[in-house]
């Protein structure tokens, strides 16, 4: 859909904005909006959470306080913005009366903006970005903007009657893209279901679907190949044991040793994309926990039932708060472990003996007495390579699926952007839809 530009510009005098259409209107926000800063309860006004895709009623996930009658009202039609500039993009027009923390700014609409065009124009990424560069603060990457400062920025408006069509073709325009990302993500889920599925049937029911079955003697493990074994991993180790567990804020250094954490390990795979290092000699004096190839490394702590394997890029690396195993060559793969622990089977067994309600933990004495279906060493390459494979296909998927939502979010935030500054004539189609 290619629209067209307005017959005539002007030079708002802004740079935020730039050229807008020639009869918009450029006034200061403080002319549309004035602040609410009544305090209330919020046991007399419901908690409203400022989140990146509006103001919703106050999410599960928010952190609980006790903020009494600390808190701002907020009535349905204020304009919401989270002031602090972590929370970039927090922002809303609010549909229900409610109250929400003090860090926000509520907005009060006087005259001349439309509700829903005001939703759009100041959750854009154009009037996002010059909001927060009138911040101040002391730290270097967190600042908050207060309404002294925003008042004074300048819009750039039609007439209410114009504000209503660019909603209402937004309305449009971004409910279309909106659904093209959930079936993007419908996609995904579907895909990441199939994955687990195929590396749990590999590793509990084998490759060969004509294989006579018997009963593992395991809740969650069921049947597996009559010719399998099934054995406690710590008859298949040569030592279980825990990564360093101190604290790590006096032995970080800027260069030096890889130090694994939790962090680093996801869907069998080790990821490094926050390095941390320790001294080498740090490392030498703690050499129970220097990885080798083929060691499979448990998330002790946290986020339970993530494993991976060691790999050559890693050997050598020293961990952080991470059950090592390390397997016992000639009987085990360590990278058919990896996909054990994998699958619905190795993360249910791990879930199921974690300890601590709000600090979730593994105890290396119940990883020791964890069953493990195992094939022949031969069978075992085989389920490894097919694994390797399937997951590939599913992972390439994927990530095609993740970056068209990509592109589909760019494209929503361009359109807001164009459509709010007067940098597309919209008029026209708002008329044909209506026809």
């Amino acid at each position: 859909m290619k629209l067209p530009r307005y017959e005539e510009y002007k030079d708002s005098g802004v740079e935020w904005l730039g050229n807008v259409p020639a009869h918009w209107n450029t006034r200061r926000l403080g002319f549309f909006f004035e602040e609410r800063r009544e305090k209330v309860s919020d046991k007399e006004f419901a908690p409203l959470s400022v989140t990146k895709i509006g103001i919703v009623p106050q999410l599960q996930t928010a952190a609980k306080t006790d903020d009494g009658d600390n808190r701002k009202k907020v009535v349905a039609g204020d304009f919401v913005i989270n002031s602090r500039s972590d929370r970039k993009g927090s922002a809303g027009t609010a549909y229900q009366d409610g109250s929400v923390s003090l860090i926000n700014t509520v907005l009060r609409p006087i005259e001349g903006i439309s509700n829903q065009f005001a939703h759009y124009l100041l959750r854009s990424t154009p009037f996002q970005e010059e909001f927060y560069r009138f911040g101040k603060g002391i730290v270097a990457d967190l600042w908050s903007t207060n309404y002294s400062e925003m008042r004074n920025i300048v819009l750039a408006t039609p007439d209410v009657g114009e504000q209503t069509a660019i909603a209402a073709f937004l309305d449009h325009e971004t409910a279309k893209i909106d659904a093209l990302i959930v079936e993007q993500e419908k996609l995904i889920a579907l895909l990441a279901e199939k994955r687990q599925a195929t590396i749990s049937h590999a590793v509990t029911r084998g490759l060969n679907p004509d294989a006579p079955m018997k009963d593992s003697g395991v809740e969650w493990l069921g049947e597996v190949p009559a010719y399998w074994d099934v054995r406690k991993i710590n008859s298949l180790s040569n030592k279980i044991t825990n990564g360093y567990v101190g604290p790590t804020r006096d032995i970080l250094v800027d260069v030096g040793v890889r130090y694994l954490q939790s962090l680093h390990i996801k869907g069998n795979r080790i990821k490094f994309d926050a390095p941390y290092f320790v001294a080498e000699k740090w490392s030498n004096e703690h050499k129970k926990s220097i990885l080798q190839t083929g060691d499979l490394l448990i998330v002790q702590t946290g986020d339970i039932g993530q494993a991976a394997v060691v790999t050559d890029e890693f050997a050598g690396c020293n961990c952080h708060a991470l059950i090592i195993v390390s397997p016992v060559g000639d009987v085990v793969l360590g990278e058919y472990l990896g996909w054990v622990f994998n699958s619905s089977y190795g993360k249910n067994t791990l879930l199921a003996i974690q300890t601590g309600a709000l600090h979730p933990h593994l105890n290396c004495g119940n990883v020791k007495e964890v069953a493990v279906p195992l094939p022949p060493i031969l069978e075992q390459s085989r389920i490894v390579e097919h694994c390797v494979l399937a997951t590939s296909s599913f992972d390439e998927l994927m990530s095609l699926a993740e970056e068209a939502i990509g592109l589909l979010k760019e494209r929503r935030s361009a359109l807001i952007a164009a459509a709010v500054t007067g940098q597309i004539d919209v008029r026209g189609f708002v008329k044909e839809t209506a026809e």
